[in-house]
């Protein structure tokens, strides 16, 4: 079957062209996809959710402004980007809090003692809480100062603040 047609019955909801259409690009779209998500389970999801938002917008699709593939090419790659942006994805992406990384390096066999040879349980126990809760947020588990800002409810410009001067205790404890 030639493409146009192809799309033309893709458009007309038909679910044999769905079929075909998605055998022809569903691998490429999930590699475009896997390139932004770096996750084989969730570029697999997203590239599902791409091929049924382009089916229910199969109309707006026009051979005039560009190729089939282009198109679908394009909600891959915006689904992918919402994706990385969501906050379910975020979270499943964030790093062990504070505590948990430190009984880490403390219980483990393999490490040898001087992985712990700068203190660092020592210095980080040695913070204030509001210290503590700035520096667990944006150093362990990985969030923005905006985020950071949501969770603990505060300005950012106060995480900021708290932010600059709780590395700078840091780093005195440390040369001290």
């Amino acid at each position: 079957m030639e493409l146009e047609t192809l799309i033309e019955n893709f458009k007309q909801k038909d679910e044999k062209a769905f079929e075909t259409l998605y055998n022809m690009y569903s691998e490429s779209m999930q590699g475009v996809i896997y390139n932004i998500v770096r996750d084989k389970d969730i570029a697999e999801e997203v590239m599902q959710d791409v091929f049924i938002k382009a089916w229910h917008n199969a109309s707006s699709y026009s051979s005039e402004k560009g190729r089939f593939f282009t198109w679908i090419l394009n909600i891959a790659r915006n689904a992918a980007i919402d994706k990385t942006r969501s906050k379910a994805f975020k979270k499943t992406k964030q790093n062990l809090d504070a505590d948990f990384f430190v009984d880490i390096l403390e219980s483990s066999d393999s490490l040898d003692s001087s992985t712990d040879a700068i203190g660092i349980k020592k210095f980080v126990k040695k913070l204030k809480e509001k210290c503590k809760a700035v520096i667990e947020l944006l150093y362990f588990k990985g969030f923005t100062q905006v985020e950071a800002s949501e969770v603990l409810d505060m300005p950012v410009g106060t995480i900021k603040t708290r932010n600059r001067n709780c590395i700078k205790e840091l780093r005195n404890m440390v040369l001290e």
